[in-house]
């Protein structure tokens, strides 16, 4: 921000514009902490295609869902792609 408002001809200091930006309570969202940590044991599963050779396209397909927040509500991201050319098809849900 301090940089966008030196282009613009504004010199302020960055501990002034840091501590407008919290007053106005504009925030960055920043992931939660451990995402990425195991579920419980009894949802884990083994990993099916160890080993396996992927010859063909529409062969293996994989899958990611992203809960996105809006600012009147929430939507969802799908992203799926084919794992031997990379093909990658999103979808979006309201």
């Amino acid at each position: 921000m301090k940089d966008f408002l030196f282009l613009c001809g504004f010199i302020v200091n960055p501990k002034r514009v840091r501590r407008l930006l919290r007053l106005m309570g504009v925030l960055a969202l920043y992931p939660k902490r451990n995402l990425s940590k195991l579920g419980l044991a009894k949802y884990l599963r083994p990993f099916l295609l160890r080993g396996m050779k992927i010859t063909q396209p529409n062969q293996v397909w994989g899958i990611d869902i992203t809960y996105i927040p809006m600012a009147k509500g929430f939507m969802y991201l799908t992203a799926i792609i084919d794992l031997y050319s990379r093909y990658v098809s999103l979808r979006v849900y309201y």
